[in-house]
């Protein structure tokens, strides 16, 4: 060989080294540095919260909080960024009044409450407020007000599992009911709204919530005397106009398939929502801004969506859904994860149909290589009352990350003490960073790791997982009854 067709040789040799593809622990290697360095997380959500606050949707705050998440993905170099615009039945609070046994006390109307309502009767304690509750005496409320608990007494029977908050009104209703009193479980008496309504329908009958401490004295004051009660309250109810906000990156292979990362945007109007879901969505923002910022081009195409309406019955993704349904595209989407209230994760939560989890074992493996705070905790359970519900009803697989955050913040959730000091910044930097792997890694498998599943197959996937009762108590189970 001439020394001239040696170095070509050698050129050659060193062009291909360098052409050579990035393991999938490189590209984390890579997304790990932007991050740290990066991240804007914790700084849209700071700037959000403090120009525009909540982020009720249909309200003049709920539009620019949208307007606010298109205009990051554009300056993060999204060329497909696109409202998702649809109008729905919408409902907000107004004015409320509460006296229990003469006093007044403090009180926050649930959501889906009647547009106007003045009722007076007698409290009765119904314990948890679980079917089991009601069994002994089934007619105990009738044309009267049920009283109980958020959360599961002490000294309840170990067998008593939690119902949301609409479930156990929803139990309450059927068994006639003119009223809900339910106090929380916070202490300092801080007070939990959101929705009663398992179907977002307005209820028949008004539905309160009061504090700790009050709920406490007067359950002891009931095993004494018979308690009054008078509410009286006025809603609002009627058509809003919101938007999904969704971007958009084309697959490189397999563009034809799609996985869907999201959280819900909005929030109650109480306080800012910065836990509820401002950590979530704007994690999901600063995912979107780390794919664009470390040229991530993944094998699917892959969305980032800002979802509206989910406090008030998954108002925004039920809407995307049903057009994917409807327009015989839903098939395309392979995989939704989804973030409400997450962060600093240590895990992740495979809510598909698995075989077995040596993909995500694999997958967070690598991710622990990169920081050991990391624990690769892989779970499979499956839950409802989040934006993943509508997905999962379509069998499509989901993924969401099983979170290590300061317990104390969940003591804000719902109530008027949700606000940007609870925010931990390493905790939402360490969800965008490990969030991007976790994400990109699903989205370049070779395979993978679960299938969307048929009506058939997800139909049983529901029923063993024991969310056939409260999907049919939601008028969301679409099978027969």
């Amino acid at each position: 060989m001439t020394l001239k067709k040696y170095h070509l040789f050698g050129a050659l040799l060193l062009l291909a080294a360098c052409s050579k593809p990035e393991t999938r622990l490189e590209t984390f290697a890579r997304i790990n540095a932007e991050v740290l360095k990066n991240s804007k997380a914790y700084s849209t959500l700071k700037e959000e919260t403090s120009t525009i606050g909540h982020r009720l949707t249909g309200s003049e705050n709920g539009h620019k909080a949208e307007e606010y998440t298109y205009n990051k993905f554009k300056e993060y170099g999204f060329d497909d960024v696109q409202y998702q615009d649809f109008e729905v039945v919408a409902w907000s609070r107004d004015k409320i009044a509460v006296t229990i046994d003469g006093d007044s006390v403090k009180a926050v109307t649930l959501g889906q409450s009647p547009v106007s309502a003045d009722v007076t009767g007698e409290l009765v304690d119904m314990g948890n407020g679980l079917a089991a509750d009601y069994d002994a005496r089934p007619e105990a409320v009738k044309g009267k007000i049920a009283f109980f608990y958020i959360g599961i007494l002490e000294g309840s029977p170990k067998e008593a599992h939690n119902l949301h908050r609409s479930e156990k009104t929803a139990i309450a209703i059927n068994h006639g009911a003119i009223g809900v009193v339910i106090y929380n479980g916070v202490d300092n008496g801080v007070l939990l709204t959101g929705t009663a309504s398992v179907n977002g329908d307005l209820l028949t009958v008004p539905a309160i919530c009061i504090g700790k401490e009050a709920g406490f004295a007067i359950r002891e004051k009931m095993k004494k005397k018979k308690v009054q009660a008078h509410i009286t309250m006025t809603n609002k109810s009627g058509p809003i106009k919101a938007r999904n906000v969704i971007a958009t990156i084309k697959g490189s292979e397999i563009p034809e398939e799609r996985l869907v990362i999201g959280g819900h945007l909005d929030s109650w109007d109480l306080a800012t929502g910065a836990i509820d879901n401002g950590i979530g969505s704007f994690a999901v923002l600063d995912i979107a801004r780390a794919f664009k910022a470390n040229n991530l081009q993944p094998r699917r195409t892959v969305q980032f969506v800002m979802f509206m309406g989910e406090e008030q019955g998954l108002l925004g993704s039920r809407y995307l859904v049903e057009q994917e349904v409807k327009n015989g595209t839903i098939e395309s989407i392979k995989y939704m994860m989804n973030l409400d209230m997450t962060g600093n994760p240590i895990g992740m939560n495979a809510g598909g149909k698995l075989e077995d989890t040596t993909f995500f074992r694999n997958l967070g493996a690598d991710i622990q290589k990169i920081d050991t705070i990391y624990k690769n905790h892989i779970t499979k359970g499956l839950g409802l009352h989040s934006d993943h519900q509508p997905f999962m009803l379509e069998g499509v697989p989901v993924l969401g990350a099983n979170s290590n955050l300061d317990r104390t913040i969940y003591r804000c959730y719902h109530s008027d003490c949700d606000d940007f000091s609870l925010v931990n910044e390493q905790h939402m930097v360490n969800m965008a960073r490990f969030g991007t792997m976790m994400f990109y890694g699903l989205a370049n498998a070779d395979q993978l790791p679960a299938k969307k599943m048929d009506s058939e197959t997800t139909k049983q996937f529901l029923i063993d997982n024991n969310l056939k009762e409260p999907l049919i108590l939601a008028g969301d189970w679409k099978w027969e009854k």
